[in-house]
């Protein structure tokens, strides 16, 4: 015991001597969370709206005046079909709103009419919410035109759900005027466990795994792979310290690291974004500590492998970015094929986040999350073992 002391004292003196490593442990959680949780978002707070209006009318004048209201959208005004597609090849337009010639007429005399969305569909995901943002636009529209429609007004309109569509559905109950269609049944929306739909809540949790990773599996690997390069590792081969010892005085400082910088992160989260925090919190660093024996025993492994520190670099950002991207971060894992969502049970990113979440977000308690600290436990003692059976220790 008195030897793993020696060693971690000597750990920990390195580090703090060490002008890269520690403000790396100390600014960046504040830095990261500041930076990407506000950048990493599917939010559309801004879309660009360029509208054709051939027909200038009041009614039409009406309808755009709706999208103008609208805080998620930024209108520029097109005069021809040729400005209207050259928006959408240079970017300046995510959609186009296309008002043909005679919109008002028709509507008056048939009860409905044709309008057009052309949307920048090379984001999928964003192509969606804007036609699901500006249907619910033009059908709020129709809705308060269908209830007050008489004489020469409109009546109603339908919601876009295809690149083309009438505004204006069903037969007329006088002229110019749609009934309205009264549904008997009533939908109240209750949002659990995130009322405001702020995403912020969302990615945080997202963002303190990707913290505790650095720490618990790069420094590790790094600071290791450090030692071989300037051969300080060899001084220490050469003295009667047992393996075991020595593996243990380099994953403990390291251990304490991680979890300082998680709580660290934690309250920032906390202060900052009024992350909620509805869970057990000796349960929130029981996952975190069980999440770290794998990544300090992946680092470990990788490190005992690896030569250099470009080489464990190199290793080390290949498997964080498939780990990350398919641990359910930015988009569900249930979304992914079924080949991959097979392959992604071993990836232990996609079980401490989903725990992490779950504990943090909803409330769960230790029974909600066995599964995930039984799986991390055995992966990180797995890790563990294979990376002290892996590294060699050569006696003088």
């Amino acid at each position: 015991m008195r030897t793993i002391l020696f060693i971690l004292q000597k750990e920990f003196l390195q580090v703090f001597r060490n002008r890269t490593m520690l403000p790396m442990i100390l600014l960046m959680p504040v830095v990261q969370l500041l930076v990407l949780v506000n950048a990493a978002t599917f939010e559309l707070k801004s879309i660009d709206m360029a509208v054709l209006d051939s027909d200038r009318s009041l009614m039409s004048h009406e309808l755009v005046s709706r999208f103008e209201g609208s805080p998620y959208f930024k209108l520029t005004h097109l005069l021809s079909q040729g400005a209207a597609e050259a928006a959408l090849y240079d970017n300046s337009a995510d959609v186009v709103l296309v008002i043909p010639g005679g919109f008002e007429r028709t509507m008056v005399r048939e009860g409905g009419a044709p309008v057009q969305l052309l949307i920048n569909a090379i984001d999928g995901m964003a192509a969606g919410l804007i036609d699901l943002y500006a249907g619910n636009i033009i059908a709020e529209y129709g809705s308060d035109m269908a209830l007050g429609g008489s004489g020469d007004s409109p009546a109603g309109f339908g919601g876009l759900s295809q690149p083309d569509e009438t505004i204006g559905q069903g037969k007329p109950d006088r002229p110019g005027g749609l009934k309205p269609a009264l549904s008997p049944i009533e939908v109240t929306h209750r949002f659990l466990f995130n009322p405001t739909l702020k995403y912020t809540i969302y990615m945080l949790p997202g963002i303190l795994v990707i913290l505790v990773t650095i720490v618990g599996m790069f420094l590790t690997a790094i600071n290791i792979v450090r030692e071989k390069e300037q051969g300080t590792i060899e001084q220490i081969n050469a003295t009667p310290i047992l393996k075991y010892q020595f593996i243990t005085g380099k994953l403990i400082p390291f251990l304490i690291i991680a979890l300082f910088e998680f709580a660290l992160g934690l309250l920032a989260a906390y202060l900052l974004f009024d992350m909620p925090v509805l869970g057990s919190l000796w349960l929130v660093f029981l996952i975190t500590f069980a999440f770290l024996l794998v990544a300090l025993g992946l680092g470990l492994l990788l490190s005992a492998i690896s030569s250099n520190q470009q080489q464990v670099s190199f290793t080390i950002f290949f498997f964080l970015l498939l780990f990350i991207l398919m641990s359910g971060i930015f988009t569900p894992t249930e979304s992914m094929p079924e080949w991959a969502q097979r392959i992604n049970i071993i990836n232990p990113f996609k079980y401490y986040m989903r725990a992490l979440r779950m504990i943090l977000l909803k409330g769960a308690g230790i029974v909600d999350v066995t599964r995930d600290l039984l799986f991390l436990g055995i992966y990180g003692s797995i890790a563990l073992g294979v990376a002290v059976w892996r590294y060699r220790k050569v006696r003088a």
